[in-house]
């Protein structure tokens, strides 16, 4: 094996947790020695031991003079677990190839240059951008402070996500609905709206066929006019967040927290999807999956409160022109005024077609715009 075949395979480890590490990244190491794998790690929960320590624990007096394969930067700074630059000074490892520098301001290059100081060799960008894209959420919520936001839809191959009655279930696959399970355990907290709760009165859980992580449940109800029968307030699988405009009955609220759910009242009419994204940032959530419909959905994007986009498409027309479609609002008068994105991934999912899109920065459409 190669160096970036080694630190694909440190990659890939680091794979496995994410969405089980929050608010850390997910990070992988692996140990090499003589051409031979003396050690792997991954961090497996905040507060626990990181990769790099659990590598170099298995590798035991291997770890001497071996190289190191770190997806991320290592920590220089006592957090809930010691530095992990001054164990691996300790241990006597004598390279490590770092794929991504660490933006957290604890540790920002502050990791690699102890380790260069002690004479330990550093390289710096081995498969830098596969790691950067691991890591994306966390790497937005330590440059910003508010959470990474994925929009997510299920959507027909004319762009809509109910009849015109409000009926939605179901427009896509199996596979397409088992995958949505895996973006819930990935990410910190799953957003609707208040029309979601009733119209359709979801779990929001996640319901893999091995288990995952629920997400914190956040329900935008501008005049909290949300069931107490809803499933969301009486099912304690997962904290449920309200988030209200200033105008609410207060009985119902105490009520509400009495079930054991959290209101968070605005000081204002209308609910701030701003000061909703500061407050969920100040919780250290640093992921939201949006599983709005379409006001919700147009409200995000008309505000660019949102990284990523990924939709479901089944091969299935709904048709009408009052059937619901993906992303509701006014929208722009023209065409050329559209929210512009790039595709970064389309695969199959049983009969459907997953693409994930992101926002195409101003730069980019100079680049790449037709004229």
């Amino acid at each position: 094996m190669n160096d970036s075949e080694y630190m694909n395979l440190a990659l890939l480890l680091a794979r496995s947790t994410l969405g089980q590490t929050s608010p850390n990244p997910s990070v992988g190491a692996v140990l090499v020695k003589d051409g031979q794998l003396v050690g792997t790690g991954v961090h497996l929960k905040a507060g626990t031991p990181h990769a790099e320590v659990h590598a170099i624990n298995e590798a035991g007096i291997s770890a001497k003079g071996a190289i190191m394969y770190v997806t991320l930067e290592p920590c220089n700074h006592h957090g809930k677990t010691p530095p992990c630059a001054d164990f691996i000074i300790k241990t006597g490892i004598r390279k490590v190839f770092v794929a991504s520098l660490d933006p957290n301001p604890l540790v920002a290059g502050k990791g690699v240059e102890k380790l260069t100081r002690a004479g330990i060799e550093v390289e710096i960008g081995l498969c830098k951008k596969e790691a950067m894209q691991l890591n994306e959420k966390f790497f937005h919520f330590i440059q910003t402070n508010t959470p990474f936001v994925t929009i997510k839809a299920g959507i027909s191959l004319d762009g809509k996500i109910a009849a015109n009655s409000g009926d939605s279930k179901w427009i896509t696959s199996p596979e397409s609905r088992q995958d949505v399970h895996h973006l819930r355990h990935e990410h910190d907290a799953i957003l609707v709206g208040n029309h979601t709760i009733l119209q359709d009165n979801p779990l929001l859980t996640t319901r893999r066929p091995r288990g995952g992580k629920n997400p914190i449940r956040i329900v935008l109800d501008t005049n909290l006019k949300i069931p107490v029968s809803a499933n969301v307030v009486q099912d304690r699988s997962a904290t449920t967040i309200i988030f209200t405009g200033s105008q609410i009955d207060l009985n119902k609220k105490i009520e509400l927290e009495r079930l054991g759910v959290t209101i968070i009242s605005q000081n204002r009419k209308a609910i701030s999807l701003q000061e909703v994204l500061k407050k969920l940032g100040d919780l250290k959530l640093i992921s939201v999956l949006v599983e709005g419909g379409s006001e919700i959905h147009a409200s995000f994007i008309e505000e660019n409160n949102y990284q990523q986009i990924i939709t479901y498409i089944a091969p299935k027309i709904i048709g009408g022109k009052d059937a619901i479609s993906f992303v509701g609002g006014i929208g722009p008068s023209l065409v050329k005024l559209g929210k512009q994105l790039h595709f970064t991934e389309i695969k199959q999912l049983g009969p459907d077609i997953k693409i994930t899109a992101k926002p195409l920065h101003r730069e980019e459409n100079e680049e790449c715009l037709p004229e």
